[in-house]
């Protein structure tokens, strides 16, 4: 186990392309850090950079207190866990755990040991005489994980592990390697692009966008406290509803509609108060929304909308309504956004909401719930 420490790391290509722009950032003894941002956003290479596969142009990098700029791959003490397993197809399951203990010179007693109890926590023990095409995903998955676990290195690199899988199968594999990661107590740097498997398994989560760390905190921190709208709209699924408004007189305004502010929510966010008569950002997560026909909604402010498209997932609605406010864009390059006209906007309700396509509504907003960006910077009010 060990720290790994990223000081002002740097990643730039011939073209002058910065891959990675001034990176620091801390992994504690045992953490399970999440990468995560949209595709190019520099996840991926400082994972590689940490392992050695891609060379820093500049910036230090610590592991368990030692520099490993100049270290080859081999000696970094990290073993790394790829999206494609990398398993030896002629090999059987217990050779290809064992396979680093035979380069080391292990004995054959001590790889038998050892791969046995590596075999015991990954549910593999029945299958070490299996070839890899004999093995489902999620088999060949843990056994991916296995040869990782058996060399006991002082990191694990995981970079998108589960993006092979079927949901289903991802859903359970997260469970089985956060579980996993916390019996082992073992430092581990995940690299994904899905940002539910982000907030469900990390201790904490680093935000990426253009090379450029944008946030590290807590899964709830990051979702109750993102910086600025590019991590509000990234993060949650489905994602922050971005607008443009105005605060004005005590209500928060936009061309369709207005929302009364209460004193609770200027004491929440002092610094509104200098935007008084100024246009602001701001977002609503849409669990926040209500159909105000439903006690959920019945004594919150209320907004007309249009519904556009329902999807019945059994235990809640997706609701995707059409309200006259300016949609922003959160900047995510993968996001799909229709700016042209009117908002789209996407709402969670209850399931016993009988609301139908093409009707207007009044859509209930829970104001204590509104998020805050300056127009400019997008940096969180």
């Amino acid at each position: 186990m060990a720290v790994v420490v990223l000081d002002k790391i740097c990643k730039t290509y011939g073209n002058n392309y910065h891959a990675i722009k001034d990176l620091n950032l801390t992994i504690n003894d045992g953490e399970f850090l999440i990468l995560v941002g949209p595709s190019g956003c520099g996840k991926s290479t400082a994972l590689r950079m940490i392992a050695g596969l891609e060379e820093i142009t500049s910036g230090t990098l610590t592991i368990g207190g030692q520099d490993v700029v100049d270290l080859p791959p081999k000696d970094r003490d990290i073993a790394m866990v790829f999206q494609s397993y990398a398993l030896y197809p002629h090999m059987t399951v217990f050779d290809n755990i064992a396979f680093s203990m035979k380069l080391a010179g292990k004995s054959k007693a001590e790889r038998t040991k050892r791969v046995h109890e590596i075999a015991k926590i990954l549910q593999l023990e029945t299958l070490l005489e299996n070839k890899p095409a004999q093995l489902s995903g999620g088999q060949r998955q843990r056994v991916a994980m296995g040869r990782a676990m058996v060399r006991e290195p002082a990191a694990f690199l995981m970079d998108e592990p589960l993006s092979n899988l079927d949901a289903k199968l991802r859903v359970q594999m997260r469970a089985e390697i956060a579980s996993l990661q916390r019996q082992l107590g073992v430092t581990t740097i995940y690299v994904t692009h899905d940002q539910t498997e982000a907030l469900t398994m990390g201790d904490r989560v680093a935000v990426l966008k253009g090379g450029v760390l944008q946030q590290v905190d807590t899964p709830k921190v990051l979702y109750h406290h993102p910086v600025n709208a590019f991590v509000a709209g990234f993060i949650g699924s489905p994602s922050m509803n971005l607008f443009e408004g105005r605060v004005d007189g005590g209500a928060l305004t936009a061309p369709g509609f207005s929302i009364p502010l209460p004193e609770s929510v200027l004491q929440r966010v002092p610094g509104l108060a200098a935007y008084a008569g100024k246009p602001v950002v701001f977002g609503i997560r849409p669990e926040d929304l209500y159909d105000s026909r439903l006690p959920s909604g019945q004594s919150l402010p209320t907004i007309p909308a249009e519904i556009k498209s329902i999807e019945e997932l059994g235990s809640e609605l997706i609701v995707h309504l059409k309200l006259d406010a300016m949609r922003v864009d959160s900047g995510d390059p993968d996001a799909v956004e229709d700016l042209s006209g009117a908002a789209n906007t996407v709402a969670r309700f209850e399931a016993t909401s009988t609301v139908k396509a093409g009707e207007t509504i009044q859509l209930a907003i829970d104001p204590a719930k509104l998020h805050f960006f300056d127009t400019q910077t997008h940096r969180a009010i």
